[in-house]
Parts: C-alpha cells; sequence; structure tokens
C-alpha cells in the first residue's frame, strides 16, 4: 500500500446519524476459507469480508502457482504455512518486507514436530519459507507443545488442521495465555462445522474427525464497529445504526459494548444489527482496561481517551509491539502531534494523559497499519486532521472512508 497519498478528513459537529452496512468480520472470514479448504465439501460462505487478507487467503488457497505472496497479511501468511505443510508438491510463501521481519519460527518448529517439512529461504524464524510435502510419519506424533503468551494465529493454525491430521492432536500451551477470545473464536467455528474438543488447563485435545460442510454467515466485524463507537463518544448527539453484528457472538471485541458505556454511548440490538445513541455527556475520572482478550481495541480506545482528555491505563498489551506495526510506539508518536501524552511502562501497558488540541492541521501517519488509520479518523469530529497513506484500509475494510462520508465525513484528497 504505498500509495504516498493523503487525505484531509473533517467532520461539522451536528448529530452523529445514519446508516452503516459494516463488511463480515476478516477474524472469522479467514478461519471458515481455511476450514472450507479442509473440507471433502465445499459450502458457500456469505457475506465474506472484503478485506484484502481476505480476498489474498481465498485467491492462495485455489493457486497452482510454485511461489505464493501473502503480502503484508498476517493472518493469511500464518494460516497458510500450516495448511500447506498438509499439501503434497512443494510451494513457496512468501511476503512484503514488514512480512519478512515478523516472526514465523514457534509455528514451524511445531510443525516440524509433526512432521512437516519447511525450510527457510532467508533469515533463520522468518519468511519466506519453502514448504514441502510432509514426511511419511506426518501427524502421528499428536502432543505438541508452544508458548501461550505467543499469538493466537500459530494456535488457531494448528487447531484447524488438528483434526484431519492421523492422531489429531493434543496442543499445550505453555504459560500465561494472551488473546485467549480468538483460540475461543476458532474453536466454536470449528464447532459449527462439527469438530469436538475438549480444553483442560492448558491443554486442547482435538481427535481426528471430519469437518461438516454446510453454508456460513460471516457476522460484521467488531473491531471496524470500534472506530464508530469512537465516534459516538466524540458526538454530543448520536443516532447511528451499525448493521451485520450479533448480540450473541463468537469475537472477543464485543466487549466494546460495555467498554464504550463508560463513555456514554448505549447500545441496543435489533435483527439488522445494532444502534448507537448517547445517554450523557459524563465521562470517567480515569480509565482502566486490560486488552489482553481484545488487543484490536486498543488503538480506538486510547484515540478515545486523548480526544475527550480522559487519563488513562491500558494494560495486556504484550501482543501490540509486533502487529502489523509497533502499535505502541506508533500510538506515542501520533498522540503527541495532538498534545497527548502515551507513557509505555515496559511492553504491556501505557499511561494516557492530556486532551487533543491543535492549531496547525496535523498530519497523522500510519505506518503500513490499517487499524492506524481508522483509528485516528474519528478525531476529524474536532476539527481538520490528515492521514497518510489511507488506502491502508483496504487490509480490513476497504470500504471505510466511503462509508464514513455517508454520515457526514468530508474525506478529500
Amino acid at each position: 500500500m504505498h500509495d504516498r497519498s493523503v487525505f484531509s478528513i473533517f467532520r461539522a459537529q451536528n448529530p452523529l446519524t445514519g446508516v452503516i452496512n459494516l463488511s463480515g468480520s476478516k477474524s472469522i472470514s479467514n478461519r471458515v476459507l481455511i476450514i472450507r479448504a479442509l473440507c471433502d465439501n465445499s459450502f458457500p460462505i456469505h457475506k465474506l469480508a472484503a478485506a484484502d487478507d481476505t480476498r489474498l487467503l481465498n485467491e492462495l488457497l485455489s493457486s497452482e502457482e510454485e511461489v505464493l505472496d501473502a503480502g503484508p497479511a498476517g493472518t493469511t501468511f500464518r494460516f497458510l504455512t500450516a495448511y500447506l505443510s498438509l499439501q503434497d508438491g512443494e510451494q513457496v510463501l512468501t511476503g512484503s518486507d514488514r512480512m519478512k521481519k515478523r516472526p514465523i519460527g514457534l509455528l514451524v518448529e511445531a510443525l516440524r514436530g509433526l512432521g512437516a517439512s519447511i525450510e527457510y529461504l532467508e533469515k533463520e524464524g522468518y519468511p519466506p519459507l519453502k514448504i514441502g510435502a510432509p514426511s511419511a510419519g506426518f501427524g502421528e506424533k499428536v502432543h505438541v507443545s508452544i508458548p501461550a503468551n505467543t499469538s493466537s494465529q500459530y494456535i488457531s493454525a494448528l487447531l484447524m488442521i488438528a483434526p484431519v491430521l492421523p492422531g489429531g492432536l493434543e496442543l499445550s500451551l505453555e504459560g500465561k495465555i494472551v488473546s485467549r477470545p480468538y483460540i475461543e473464536m476458532t474453536l466454536q467455528l470449528m464447532a459449527y462445522f462439527g469438530v469436538q474438543h475438549v480444553w483442560e488447563g492448558n491443554t486442547i485435545r482435538i481427535a481426528p474427525q471430519a469437518y461438516q460442510s454446510k453454508a456460513f454467515t460471516v457476522e460484521a466485524d467488531w473491531s471496524a464497529a470500534s472506530y464508530y463507537y469512537a465516534m459516538a463518544a466524540l458526538s454530543p448527539e448520536v443516532k447511528l445504526q451499525l448493521n451485520g453484528l450479533f448480540e450473541e457472538s463468537v469475537q472477543g471485541d464485543a466487549v466494546l459494548v460495555g467498554m464504550m458505556e463508560t463513555f456514554g454511548v448505549k447500545t441496543s440490538f435489533s435483527g439488522e444489527g445494532l444502534l448507537l445513541e448517547k445517554n450523557e455527556n459524563t465521562l470517567p475520572a480515569h480509565f482502566k482496561q486490560d486488552f489482553l482478550r481484545c488487543p484490536d481495541l486498543a488503538q480506538s480506545l486510547a484515540v478515545v481517551c486523548g480526544g475527550l482528555g480522559v487519563p488513562a491505563t491500558f494494560t495486556g498489551l504484550e501482543t501490540l509491539s509486533i502487529k502489523e506495526t509497533d502499535r505502541i510506539m506508533a500510538l506515542k508518536t501520533e498522540l503527541a502531534r495532538v498534545g497527548v501524552e502515551v507513557v509505555p511502562q515496559g511492553n504491556d501497558q501505557f499511561d494516557i494523559s492530556g486532551k487533543t488540541t491543535w492549531s496547525d492541521i496535523p498530519e497523522f501517519q500510519t505506518y503500513e497499519d490499517h487499524r492506524m488509520a481508522m483509528a485516528f479518523a474519528p478525531l476529524a469530529m474536532q476539527h481538520r486532521i490528515r492521514i497518510s497513506e489511507p488506502a491502508v484500509v483496504g487490509k480490513s475494510y476497504p470500504g471505510f472512508w466511503d462509508d464514513i462520508r455517508k454520515i457526514g465525513f468530508e474525506v478529500t484528497d
């Protein structure tokens, strides 16, 4: 996404009203695509995410090319690493320069432990990978251990291939589990397609069994909803409908509903989705939140706290520095442009103080990170802002700029 362009964004302070039809969740879509590829029979997937990562995964799963390029798509790369380790033939799996700096060693080591044939083509422990046909005894060893504080995508990648392994899988998670909701999401989706599991303590057991093909409808993305919740928090009067979200959700980010009540944002569900309204404009004296179960909400909430001048303490941020960018440092740098201080406390916590203020129009950098662009966009409700490389939103929500235009944002390049 090296478009090098800049969007100027502004929205006059009037009631925040309108209807947004949110795209399907990337996290759910990508898991269901892998499960479908592991099924004996195909099935229809309704409301599949429009995200670049999902489109790319869908294409690569049916590609017969020898070299598969996952670009900057971390989930796509990790899920494909496990999926390709089951396949006959030999393929190279590569990605963008940033992807080549994102570790993959723990997943490769676990797959090699099961008998996968995977080589590093450049730096040890990092993409690109050469993945060959599995060894004769592949999947007969059923027990694998992996650090529990690693990316949940490694764990999900292993769980999804588990039922098709000859001996199934017994996966031990060592230490403190981070991103547990994403592991639970994977297991709930596998259960929808007929795969049972037993989770006792830190061990998940999945016996050999077949996935059952059945039609699936993808829920909208709660992470994407967080940007509209942020707008609602920054707006004095709100009546905004977000369609496609379920009250009973498999997504960890659905905790957003309770979190945003603190900022006076009320949620009511209907058959179509949910309605956001403003209860009252009371604010917490100090906002404290553990993001261990919902790390993708941290950027949205950091901008809300800065925008409203609410001092805050964010904890449970262990995975934030190994995402598309080091999100803690990115938040610190970009919020400083508008007078808000982010003070990291170790690698899993930071404090926020100050309130956004600016005279010259700030230009926020996005660091090839879709969530930086979308998390900062709500500040355009206070004064005009600029967002650099805005096309980065394509990674998870390509229609974002068009959607916010529908609710009164002026977005120009």
